[in-house]
Order: C-alpha cells, then structure tokens, then sequence
C-alpha cells in the first residue's frame, strides 16, 4: 500500500479524501463502543432492540460490521495503487461511508422494522464495495486483480448466510465460521506479503543479517492447506478430519512465521507488531483443531483467531497506512505501542477466560475493557491523522 504520487483536485472534507480514513476511523470507533455495549449485554444488563440474539449480534457486529469497514477501507487504498486511477472520494465514498452506516443501524435496531428489511439494508454495503472495486480494477485494465473480488464475495455471502440463520433458526453457526475463516484467510493471503516484504525493508537498511525467505513454493502449500482446513471447519467444526486438518495448519503457519525473522525485529514496533499479530493464526488453528479433536468448547481458539488475529492485525495495517499515506513518519509512539499492548492484553484475557472458569468475569471484564480502550485509542490518537490534510499538501 505505497502512497500514489497523484490525486484529483478535492476541497472537500479531508476525512472523505481517500478510502482508509473513514472507514478506519468509524470502524475502530465502533469496534470499541460495540465491546462496551456487549460486555454489559452478556451480563442481562442491556438490551438492544435487535432481532439477533445478543451472541449473534456481537459475532456479527465484529465481522460483518468492523472488519468489513477495515477490509474496505484497505481495498479502496490498494486499488489506485494497482490500477493507476485515481481513488474513490468525495460523495462516491461518502455514499459508500452511509451505506455502511446504515448497516450498523439497521442491525441494531432490526426488532423494530424487521429482520429482513434490516438485512437487505445491511447486505447492501458489500455488495456496493463489490461494485466500486469492479468497477475500478476493469477500468484499470488491471485483470489479475479481479481475484480480490471473490474473499469480498464470500464475506457477502457469509453474510447472507448468517441473517438467513438468525431469523429462520434463532442462532448463526455457518455464517459465523464463514465470516471468521474468509477473515483468516485473507489475513494469510494479504499479511503473508506485507509482513515479511515490510520486515526485510526494515532489516535491509537498520538490522542487517538474516531476512525473511522470499514467497515461494512453501508459502503456496501452507495456504492452500490451511484454507482447505478453513472451509471444513466451516462445514463440520468437530470431528477427527477437521481437527487434525486445522493442526496440520497451524504446524505449517508456525513454520511459515518463524522464516520472517520477526524476533529480529524488536527495536521497530511497526513491524513487530505485525509478527505478533499473525503469532494468532497458528495459535487459533492449534486451538481450535484440538477443540475439535477433543469436543471442547472452540470459543479459546475463535478468539485468538478475531481478537489477535484480526483485531491487531487490522490495527497494525491501520496504524502504519495512516502514517504512511498522510505523509508521517513510520514511527510508532507511546500512544500506538500502548494500543498495540491493549489488543493483545484483551486477546490474551479472552482466550485465558476459556481456561480458567474461576476467573470467567474478571477476564472478560479485562478483555473487554482493553480492547474498547486500546480501538477508541486508535479512534482518539488518529483523529487528528485521518481529519486533517496530508501533511506536504
């Protein structure tokens, strides 16, 4: 995601110049007002006028309503990088900001204007990103990156999947797992380049010696393993096959890992972070295959999976893309490392919540209050970063 060299004249907001900022503030914002109102949730002490059970509005809020805003956000930064064209802003991505919105509202209030309005409504944000980034990629000419279409696709359809279930049968199973593997899965594909292409830049010029091994076969094999093993675990999440296919998985993305020298990295916490994030996806795989090897409950491995994979990787990306695309140094501060400690703390507490049922409450309330704090942080530390003009002009 390098910053292109050209814009077209834009007056307007700021916040509305380019795809990352809207969608990575509001979403980050959301992500932590959406945990503080879960918490209190779980409890019986708040309760939602929405048609989903409180359980599936939390699972789908995160999924289909935050990373969708990140996944966004990250697609319409790309796409002028590999088109060349200029970037979706102004009341085109203010249309798709409200569309976004809208879902959110929609969602939450669903018990008051129906489950099926709600979901037309809230379906409709993916499906108009689909759109715009087809949109772009065929009038760029730029082929080969229609493929992006097909992870947007099938976090369309795990959505629909999952309004589908909520309203016909009260609880989102296959919708929830979907959301969750095509979220890993794009983790895999799309951390898989950033972070040891981003690694090796650092090490090459501050930290010479070893560097991460160039993508090549292994890379290849260990994606489609674990991809298969994601779309099992979707269609049966229990049983000796799935289970012993997600810890192959895991094997392989551990090993896929320590080949990009990330415990050389320690003195750029831009970087590091972005190895400590993706030290989740093995770790969910491992806990998760087990859980289903052993019929124990998955919640320990799903959580490693969203809350450290997904959570602070998004919040690697974001944090680094917003610097880096409105003309700051790539330097995290105290503010960013404290996020960055805050999501991994809240991850850590979730998964110790699944292991440690004497300290249940206390661990959620931990994990829960961390990470409000350490997503409405990134909302309050990048205000200023996403609301104002790039620096230079």
């Amino acid at each position: 995601m390098n910053a292109i060299p050209r814009l077209r004249r834009y007056t307007g907001p700021a916040l509305l110049s380019y795809g990352f900022r809207p969608f990575f503030l509001l979403g980050a914002i959301y992500a932590g007002l959406a945990i503080l109102a879960w918490v209190p949730m779980f409890h019986g002490q708040l309760e939602l006028a929405t048609a989903f059970s409180p359980r599936d509005w939390h699972v789908h809020e995160m999924l289909f309503g935050y990373v969708a805003a990140i996944v966004t956000g990250f697609l319409l930064t790309a796409v002028p990088n590999w088109t060349g064209r200029l970037p979706i802003q102004g009341k085109p991505l203010a249309v798709l900001v409200a569309a976004w919105i809208a879902g959110r509202i929609a969602v939450t209030g669903s018990a008051l204007w129906g489950a099926w309005p709600a979901a037309i409504v809230d379906c409709s944000f993916l499906l108009l990103v689909a759109l715009a980034t087809a949109r772009e990629i065929i009038a760029g000419s730029n082929w080969r990156n229609l493929k992006v279409l097909i992870a947007v696709g099938l976090l369309f359809a795990g959505n629909v999947v999952f309004h589908v279930e909520a309203a016909l049968f009260g609880i989102a199973q296959y919708g929830a797992r979907m959301g969750t593997a095509v979220s890993i899965a794009l983790i895999m594909l799309i951390g898989g380049r950033i972070v040891p292409s981003f690694t090796r830049n650092w090490l090459a010029r501050e930290n010479p010696g070893r560097l991460p091994v160039a993508f090549n076969r292994y890379d290849v094999v260990s994606m489609i393993a674990s991809v298969l093993a994601l779309a099992l675990w979707v269609a049966v999440p229990e049983g000796p096959v799935p289970g012993t296919l997600l810890v192959l998985g895991g094997l392989l993305q551990a090993v896929r890992l320590a080949r990009w020298a990330g415990e050389r990295t320690a003195r750029d916490r831009l970087v590091l972070i972005l190895h400590v994030a993706y030290l989740f996806v093995p770790l969910g795989f491992l806990l998760v295959g087990i859980a289903a090897l052993t019929g124990v409950p998955a919640e320990a491995g799903i959580h490693a999976w969203t809350g450290g994979a997904v959570g602070a990787m998004t919040l690697a990306v974001m944090t680094r893309a917003s610097l880096g695309h409105t003309g700051r140094a790539l330097v995290a501060s105290a503010a960013t490392q404290a996020i960055y400690c805050l999501v991994v703390l809240a991850t850590l507490a979730r998964i110790g919540a699944a292991y440690l049922p004497a300290f249940y409450t206390p661990l959620i309330h931990t994990a829960g209050l961390s990470w409000a704090l350490a997503f409405l942080g990134f909302g309050l530390v990048y205000w200023p970063v996403l609301t104002r003009p790039r620096l230079g002009g």
